[in-house]
């Protein structure tokens, strides 16, 4: 079943200059959904149109049966979807835990419930339980990255947008990163995943699609894209 679908989108940043040019894409309900393509393709902005940043010009968005293409941010956080843009999204001069509390804000009255959350984060990503009390300023690269994602994961949201998670990490991190989304997966967590590290995006998606030129132009299951990912890594960089 689709929890979320994407159809015939056309949207751009200025008038009469498409980024997406009728797009469409189904994501299922459980899965990760991987997007990769060659820089400039429209992946991210694909993200940023689900989430209400841009409103498409034609086409239409459903997300658990209701329309969401004409909704504010605010109003789709609420029913569910949170995005983990590019780069660290935190509050720097608040400590880890108060980031973590603010991502709990949507439970804020039911202080029990707000607790159970947050310590749900610490057990998803153990290395911020150390710093709990350290201003998200102090964290590494790869540290304000797992805070990012904690602090959209913590509201236990269906669906998740995750943008270029492993950009600018060394290695050993960029692992430790997707094996959190691996976890928040397995938690019953929805994840849409825009990658630019292809191999890693096949390797943790069940279903991708390729992007080119604001369009999709391949699409498939896992396996498919791993029999072929050498020319599909070429294909991707040179936008062939």
């Amino acid at each position: 079943m689709a929890l979320l679908e994407v159809e015939q989108i056309a949207v751009g940043y200025v008038p009469g200059i498409d980024i997406l040019a009728g797009v469409d894409l189904r994501v299922e309900a459980g899965s990760v959904t991987g997007i990769i393509g060659p820089n400039g393709a429209g992946k991210s902005t694909l993200l940023k149109t689900i989430f209400g940043f841009l409103h498409p010009h034609r086409g239409r968005i459903v997300h658990d049966g209701g329309e969401i293409h004409g909704c504010a941010p605010h109003e789709i956080k609420r029913r569910g979807i949170s995005y983990v843009p590019q780069g660290a999204n935190v509050f720097p001069q608040l400590t880890v835990h108060e980031n973590l509390l603010l991502g709990a804000w949507v439970e804020r009255h039911d202080r029990a419930r707000v607790h159970d959350m947050v310590e749900r984060a610490y057990q998803t990503f153990p290395r911020l339980r150390d710093k709990r009390r350290h201003r998200a300023t102090s964290l590494s690269g790869g540290e304000a990255k797992m805070l990012s994602l904690a602090k959209e994961v913590v509201s236990d949201p269906r669906l998740l947008l995750v943008d270029e998670p492993s950009a600018g990490l060394a290695p050993r991190v960029s692992h430790e990163v997707y094996a959190r989304l691996v976890d928040a997966r397995t938690r019953g967590v929805t994840i849409l995943l825009v990658d630019q590290n292809i191999t890693k995006a096949v390797e943790v998606s069940d279903y991708l699609y390729v992007i080119e030129s604001g369009q999709v132009r391949r699409q498939g299951p896992q396996a498919d894209f791993a029999d072929h990912l050498r020319d599909i890594i070429r294909d991707s960089l040179l936008g062939a």
